[in-house]
């Protein structure tokens, strides 16, 4: 449960926080196939824990699936989690596995897989356009996409295989759970290395954008900055912030480099750097690295980097000053 909480602090890209927790879920149960098929004799309580984890797979799939899609309540997801973990606590408590096998083998191992498929199903439907974009549209996907897909298969594949485990192998979980992560880095690294092209291609500019369309583009930015402040989104990306906007990426891409003469890293961390001064001034107790993360940074270097080029001192002497 420590742990658990250890994740939630807010100095981590949110989306990070629940594939880390999803990886540990799998990891835990993966563990407890690889011991148990080498040793039977393996203790009760390690084999509850394993298939404790696997009521968590599916709901941090789900999360995480729709936090990198910027659907997600993160307030609904902690606490449907800490309810969640409560409630496998008080069940493995009430019906342990050492007194009731026969349950753990039977009812709630049915249930467990049919809730992970649910979620799974729920992903499925969350990452739907980009599934629509690879089969139906055949457009060629992004690597933010392509994760997202190799995520939601490669535990859909180990789903699968344990739910076939009596008609191969136990040992198979783990085996899928290998070759999925193997699979997806190899993908990750096609996609970055060109082999797919981005989502957004690059356009030349022919035409200019209509005098009455740039003020409107601005206003929807002043609007969505200013009452959600998505710029403190480490994940956001030029594609998504257009989306949020309702225009067309490239239409966004070219007001930023040919109306703002800027790119869109640098437009995008001036308005971090607004807001972390203004932590800055008002929030003297935060440390200086956690006012890197809550201002949309993902790491301390570009933090620090990003605020003495712009405002030629450091975080630290900026708040003496």
């Amino acid at each position: 449960m420590s742990f658990y909480f250890l994740f939630f602090k807010r100095n981590k890209s949110k989306s990070d926080l629940f594939l880390g927790l999803l990886l540990m879920s799998l990891s835990v149960r993966i563990g407890k196939s690889v011991f148990y098929n080498f040793n039977h004799d393996l203790s009760k309580t390690y084999l509850q824990i394993g298939l404790s984890a696997c009521f968590l797979i599916g709901p941090l799939l789900y999360f995480y699936v729709r936090s990198i899609l910027q659907n997600l309540n993160y307030s609904f997801a902690k606490y449907s989690l800490i309810s969640l973990i409560i409630a496998i606590s008080v069940l493995g408590f009430l019906f342990s596995y050492e007194e009731n096998p026969a349950i753990w083998r039977g009812i709630i191992y049915y249930v467990i897989n049919f809730q992970w498929l649910v979620f799974i199903v729920l992903s499925i439907y969350e990452a739907r356009d980009i599934f629509r974009k690879l089969v139906i549209s055949r457009n060629q996907i992004s690597y933010h996409e392509t994760w997202i897909l190799s995520v939601i298969c490669g535990v859909f594949a180990i789903w699968l295989s344990y739910s076939l485990a009596k008609y191969t192998s136990y040992i198979s979980g783990a085996l899928t759970f290998s070759f999925s992560f193997y699979i997806s880095f190899l993908l990750l690294y096609y996609v970055k290395n060109k082999t797919l092209i981005p989502a957004i291609n690059k356009e030349k500019y022919i035409h200019k954008i209509d005098e009455k369309l740039v003020k409107e583009i601005q206003e929807k930015i002043d609007l969505i900055f200013e009452t959600r402040k998505i710029y403190t989104n480490p994940d956001l990306t030029l594609s998504i912030l257009a989306k949020e906007l309702n225009i067309r990426p490239q239409l966004l891409s070219q007001f930023i480099n040919d109306n703002l003469n800027k790119s869109f890293t640098q437009f995008i961390n001036e308005y971090r750097i607004d807001e972390a001064k203004r932590l800055l001034k008002e929030n003297t107790q935060f440390k200086i690295d956690a006012v890197g993360f809550e201002s949309g940074f993902n790491s301390s270097s570009t933090f620090y980097s990003s605020f003495k080029k712009m405002t030629g001192t450091t975080p630290s002497n900026y708040q003496k000053q």
